[in-house]
């Protein structure tokens, strides 16, 4: 009975839109349809279809049903408040409760026409009920945070845990492995493992670090390139957890003293796959693990979405696409390079083409392309890698990163020898790279009929799309970087408020910051002359190639990214 009269309000929002002419016929058809196939609520059918936007929705619903409307983003609930409507509640109808005023209970919820809801709510926590309009993503990003310190949320959790259960181990030598062992199929202990390893999926890090201090254990996730805190276990779980990630990376528990590396492959739900790359350290005070999470449905490989301004993607497609010569990417730990090169290596990735690289990890499986794991231990390394393709007749070498004079060599001689080359190398930035190889002991005259193109980049935080707002950037401030007055006024900026999809830090999501310098006859001549990494980078300048500050000035003037960003990830030149 209760669906049929859902079923009939539903109805009803659909008719009201369509006589409001907000949607055609035709749309609310193809809606309802989508709806019987999907399930979900008409209005966020109607949205996910892009017929009408989230804001005009709810603007709609507000004067429809004469009920306000609230932003969710800036919410702050009392943890009590939450408490007074259960999650499955919460989740069933999609409603959030905001503040409680006397007998009255404020909530916040996409359908206000639902009086099940509402009577239910009524009827469940005593008070009487007064409804909100707000948009169906603010209220399932509202019920997310909320509601995360509950059910597999640390809290709930660590309520397992029974205080006799573990015992602090104050010396290396009193590890019990049979008692560790047993501590770690704990399900309490399993359970914070993989909250904390699918927590970080949901947040979007890039990596996990697991670290124990004398007094205190901690857990940071990296997101957007800045680390944050989000748990702090108790310190005497810190043996159960690092040995239950050893034993998922295939680790030895018992061997304490020696860094160890490992992987972990856990399967999600939809048939998605997530690679973990597990680095163990031993510290002071324990074990740190710091996990890097390698997203292959993350893997961005359409080169004109890295963020290339128009002539830095066209010099460095000239280079790639060059029959033989080096291109060099350069940055440090964690700029992208690796997305870079995989971009890089997908573009000339043909049946045509005898692709084979080194790398340390292969971070990517990509199909067509012979890719080899280094193994130092074993005297796999990138060197010996190298002699062994210029043996599988190769047309495209990839190295994972040129480190020493050896691998440097075979490199440069492969790129004179008809082969194309691409590598890494960690420098600040591209003219700099240069002297890094003349201080490796490769001759000028190598280096200069060797390369193609240095590439150098950066990654910095994009600004939220839901809080972005303009913003006025004093002209003093724009005339120190380096701007003229007239290039200073001709620029807008935003900044990111912070709301709900952000986590209120106003950045969501990276861009890279490219400074591409191509091995022009001016270039090469100043190699071979010994100039200065200075010198190379002015008359690189002069010759058009835009530096990572001035790349990164761009894109915060074109409102993808901020000043403050730029600031952070980039030198003044």
């Amino acid at each position: 009975m209760s669906l049929s009269i859902s079923g009939t309000m539903t109805d009803r929002i659909g008719e009201l839109l369509l006589r409001e002419r907000l949607i055609t016929p035709d749309q609310l058809k193809k809606a309802i349809d989508e709806q019987k196939k999907s399930g979900g609520r008409l209005g966020f059918n109607l949205t996910k279809l892009g017929y009408i936007t989230e804001k005009d929705l709810t603007a709609f619903l507000s004067r429809q049903y004469g009920i306000p409307t609230i932003d969710l983003s800036s919410q702050e609930v009392d943890h009590e408040i939450v408490k007074l409507i259960p999650e499955d509640v919460a989740q069933k109808y999609q409603v959030i409760p905001v503040s409680r005023t006397g007998s009255t209970l404020v909530v916040a919820m996409a359908d206000p026409s639902n009086i099940f809801a509402i009577d239910d709510i009524k009827f469940l926590t005593g008070y009487n009920v007064e409804p909100l309009v707000a948009s169906d993503s603010a209220v399932k990003n509202a019920i997310e945070k909320f509601y995360e310190s509950t059910d597999m949320g640390l809290e709930g959790v660590l309520t397992e845990f029974d205080e006799g259960e573990m015992e602090v181990i104050k010396d290396e030598e009193e590890v019990d492995l049979s008692d560790l062992k047993k501590a770690v199929e704990d399900a309490p202990v399993v359970k914070l493992v993989n909250l904390i390893l699918t927590d970080a999926i949901k947040r979007g890090a890039s990596d996990i670090h697991i670290e124990p201090y004398e007094k205190s254990f901690r857990v940071r996730y990296r997101v957007d390139g800045v680390l944050a805190e989000v748990m702090k276990p108790p310190l005497k779980l810190k043996n159960a957890i690092v040995s239950r990630i050893k034993i998922m990376s295939n680790l030895d528990i018992a061997e304490r003293r020696l860094p160890q590396d490992g992987r972990i492959k856990l399967k999600l739900s939809k048939n998605k796959e997530m690679d973990y790359r597990v680095s163990v350290l031993p510290t002071l005070f324990g074990e740190k693990v710091c996990c890097r999470l390698l997203d292959k449905s993350n893997l961005q490989l359409d080169m004109t979405k890295l963020g290339f301004e128009e002539k830095a993607l066209k010099d460095f497609m000239d280079a790639i696409h060059r029959p033989w010569g080096m291109v060099l990417v350069t940055g440090p730990t964690g700029s992208g390079k690796t997305t870079t090169l995989y971009s890089a290596l997908s573009e000339l990735n043909k049946i045509s083409e005898n692709i084979s690289t080194a790398e340390d990890p292969v971070e990517f499986n990509l199909m067509g392309i012979n890719q080899v794991q280094m193994h130092e231990d074993i005297g796999l390394n990138f060197a010996a890698s190298l002699r062994s393709f210029l043996r599988q007749d190769p047309d495209i070498i990839m190295v994972g990163e040129i480190r020493d004079y050896e691998t440097a060599e075979i490199a440069v001689k492969a790129a004179l020898t008809g082969h194309l080359v691409l590598s890494t190398l960690h420098t600040n930035d591209a003219p700099s790279t240069v002297n890094r190889l003349l201080n490796m002991g490769i001759e000028p005259f190598l280096v200069s009929s060797s390369c193609n193109l240095i590439l150098a980049q950066r990654l910095a935080r994009k600004v939220c799309k839901d809080c972005r707002a303009a913003v006025q950037i004093s002209e003093k401030a724009l005339l120190d970087l380096g701007l003229t007055r007239e290039e200073a006024s001709k620029m807008a900026f935003s900044k990111g408020s912070g709301c709900a999809t952000c986590g209120g830090t106003g950045y969501k999501g990276r861009i890279a910051l490219y400074e591409v310098m191509p091995f022009t006859d001016l270039i090469k001549d100043l190699v071979l002359n010994g100039a200065s990494s200075s010198e190379i980078k002015k008359a690189a300048i002069r010759d058009g190639m835009k530096s990572l500050r001035m790349s990164g000035i761009t894109k915060a003037s074109e409102g993808v990214t901020t000043i403050e960003e730029v600031l952070r990830v980039t030198m003044a030149d």
